[in-house]
């Protein structure tokens, strides 16, 4: 790969061009070695798919939908794995990395599983015989499988957050336009306690104008970035191939504008009155923040959620030089 394709490869990339690099050179330990010809032609045939997917250069029509898919990144990681495994399986000194080997399954199988079960049972001191080697091929794949899993798990949770987010962007566009064309039908006005004959409205008027709508979901928006930044501080940094914080938090953004309109709106019909006390306009749109801010009871459970998916993602640990 040349040094100006290295430049454009994103942080998936970069960790799988390295641990493919340092793959090779376990495989060239075997060199020479009888008995491993099977091992060293499937990694080095995993390994070629790996250099195929991380050279490939997508036409600009096929990347929304390789991108939705992500077979590039779920095929570059998992012929990636079936190339360690093959290498690891092989390698002389098998019984020296038992410790970091176990380590490795201990991440994605439970305590239970019978394939790790029979790996921790293997003796670091003890040459691995062919038996041994078996155990250990077992239990890695099965470790693999389970990050290869996760990593679609993530995908498709991407997936669904997009399609949620375009059906929100959609929703307050919709709402935005009929607030600009009928302001009636969406009244973004509360009565003063003063005078129940007066209103307040978000735009400043006494009536419902066509730009209360828009100024309800700026504001109801601008309540979500807080929290989105309060998500934003509180999430490590994380490897994984699919990063959902993005995602998480325009759907925060648009969920707040949703419910800024939906909240103001209840006020306009006097849901919560006795409740709250709007005497301004700058009362009525402090309301709208407010609101916007309140997204994050619901969505919540979607960060919770996000936080285990990120969990699983993460990728395996490389065994120990």
């Amino acid at each position: 790969m040349a040094i100006g394709d290295r430049a454009r490869l994103t942080d998936w990339q970069l960790t799988v061009e390295a641990r493919a690099r340092r793959t090779r050179a376990d495989l060239a330990e075997l060199d020479g070695i009888a008995g491993t010809e099977r091992e060293r032609r499937s990694a080095a045939e995993s390994l070629a798919v790996v250099d195929r997917v991380l050279e490939l250069q997508e036409r600009w029509w096929r990347l929304p939908a390789a991108w939705w898919s992500g077979w590039h990144i779920e095929r570059a990681w998992r012929a990636l794995h079936e190339a360690e495994v093959c290498t690891e399986a092989a390698l002389p000194d098998l019984a020296g990395r038992m410790p970091s080997l176990r380590q490795r399954v201990a991440a994605y199988l439970p305590e239970d599983d019978l394939r790790r079960q029979a790996l921790d049972m293997l003796q670091p001191g003890r040459p691995a015989d062919t038996a041994d080697r078996a155990i250990v091929v077992d239990a890695l794949r099965a470790a693999f499988d389970a990050s290869d899993d996760a990593h679609a798990a993530a995908r498709a949770l991407r997936n669904k957050m997009v399609a949620a987010a375009v059906l929100l962007f959609v929703v307050n566009t919709a709402l935005g336009i009929v607030g600009l064309l009928r302001p009636e039908f969406l009244p973004m006005c509360a009565h003063l306690p003063s005078n129940e004959h007066i209103q307040a409205c978000a735009a400043g008027a006494k009536t419902p104008g066509p730009l209360d709508v828009w100024l309800v979901q700026l504001l109801g928006a601008f309540g979500a970035m807080v929290a989105a930044v309060v998500l934003l501080l509180r999430r490590r940094p994380s490897l994984s191939p699919y990063v959902l914080i993005g995602y998480q938090a325009a759907i925060k953004v648009l969920l707040g504008a949703a419910f800024a309109v939906i909240g103001v709106l209840a006020l306009s019909a006097g849901v919560a009155e006795g409740l709250t006390c709007i005497t301004s306009q700058a009362a009525l749109l402090l309301w709208a923040a407010l609101l916007g801010y309140s997204q994050q009871v619901g969505t919540r459970l979607l960060d919770n959620y996000a936080d285990r998916v990120m969990d699983h993602v993460r990728p395996l640990p490389e065994v120990s030089r």
